[in-house]
Order: C-alpha cells, then structure tokens, then sequence
C-alpha cells in the first residue's frame, strides 16, 4: 500500500512516537513497571494517545521498553507532565528514549 502523504496539508499535524528503554536494577525492575500502571492507564484514556506501554523487555532483567503514538504534538503536551517521581528518576541507571515525527503511515 502506498504511504499517505500530507506533508503539504496544512491542517495535518504529524503523529509522534516515542520509543526507547530505561535500564534498572534487576530487582527493582518489575516494581518500576508495576509502578507504573497508573500511568499507562491515564495516558490510554487521553486524548490523542494511540498507544502507550511501560514494560518488561522479555529478555533483559534490568531493562524497561518504552512505547508511545500520539496524534499530535498538542496531544502530547497536553498529556505530559513532569515525567518520573525522583524516586522513579533515582532508579533509572541508564536511557535511550527518542522521539520520531511521522509523516506518513501505511499497512504492512
């Protein structure tokens, strides 16, 4: 299937993920994550959220996935708060998080 292309439309706002990883200590892991939930569940209910997921890698004890899609910028922003607790931010030993602009979008 070819691509949507809305580049020159001016009404169109570019769909955001963010994607990436924390890394924690092994044992804190599942914690941090079961933590989170709250979070997960809020973020599904706002407005714009496509997809959100905190969860355990499946093959790296200490290592925590990160999935976001948002319609918008807007919609982001109006969802983020202030990111992690200081205690959440505390056991966070390592991150690769990144966001990506989407322009177009097509089924496999």
């Amino acid at each position: 299937m070819t691509p949507v292309d809305r580049s020159d439309d001016p009404e169109h706002h570019h769909m955001l993920i963010i994607a990436g990883h924390l890394v924690v200590e092994p044992a804190d892991r599942d914690a941090y994550v079961a933590e989170c939930a709250p979070i997960v569940e809020t973020a599904r209910a706002a407005g714009g959220c496509l997809d959100f997921s905190i969860t355990a890698d499946s093959v790296d004890p200490a290592r925590i996935r990160i999935y976001e899609r948002w319609e918008s910028e807007e919609q982001l922003l109006a969802f983020r708060g202030s990111g992690p607790s200081s205690d959440q931010q505390a056991q966070i030993l390592n991150a690769d998080v990144k966001r990506y602009t989407i322009s177009s979008v097509s089924e496999p």
